[in-house]
Order: C-alpha cells, then sequence, then structure tokens
C-alpha cells in the first residue's frame, strides 16, 4: 500500500470576461437600473475602465461597477439590490467567490418619451 498512485490535478479557471458578463446581466435584471455607467468600446475594455471591472486575488474576485438608474428610484437601495444580485449571479454561475461588489451610481435616466407624450395632451 505504499505505492499510493498520485493523481493529475487539473485546474479550472473562470476568464475575466465571463465574470464581467454574467455581472453585467445580473445588474441590467435589477429593477430601477436603466443601464450601465459609460459606454463600453475595444477601448474601454483594453484599458479595464469599462462600466465593470473585475480585479483577481487568487481564487477570489473583486468587482467594480458603475450604473445609471431610472429616475423616481432610491438609488441607494438599488446600488444595494445590484450588490446582491451581482455577488449571488456570479458565485452561483462560475463558482468564483466574491469577496466583494463596489457599485458606484454615475447618472439618473429620465424617460423623455413620457414626458413629451404628457407635454402634447
Amino acid at each position: 500500500m505504499d505505492d499510493v498512485k498520485k493523481t493529475a490535478s487539473s485546474k479550472l479557471k473562470i476568464s475575466e470576461d465571463v465574470i464581467i458578463t454574467v455581472a453585467k446581466l445580473a445588474a441590467l435584471d435589477v429593477k430601477g437600473v436603466a443601464s450601465l455607467g459609460s459606454e463600453v468600446n475595444k477601448m474601454s475594455k483594453l484599458r479595464g475602465n469599462g462600466p465593470v471591472r473585475v480585479s483577481m486575488m487568487g481564487d477570489v474576485a473583486a468587482i467594480d461597477m458603475d450604473i445609471k438608474v431610472n429616475g423616481g428610484v432610491r438609488a441607494p437601495s438599488v446600488a444595494q439590490e445590484v450588490q446582491t444580485a451581482v455577488k449571488e449571479n456570479v458565485q452561483t454561475m462560475t463558482g468564483v467567490t466574491i469577496a466583494r461588489v463596489n457599485v458606484t451610481v454615475t447618472g439618473v435616466v429620465f424617460d423623455e418619451t413620457k414626458e413629451s407624450s404628457d407635454d402634447e395632451t
């Protein structure tokens, strides 16, 4: 029994792009979130300054995200719901432990179509 065979260990790595995608979808699914906080383009992704940023510390991730909320909602409540939804969804779907989710509300979006239709009546 001294001849114990060592099994080859394998490692699973989740791409930061996957974490960003899951976080983005979870945030946009929260009632009161109008959009993500800034424009996404190739340069913002390359520079790491898009609306969702992930910092990996070993096997643990920290997520920073910018959102815009709808007018008439309580921004702190929406931000807290986003934190909870993002953390739960990312951990459930990827298995990556999330240390924190920092949410910055960068703007408020008012529904202009509703205002203009009210003016016409």
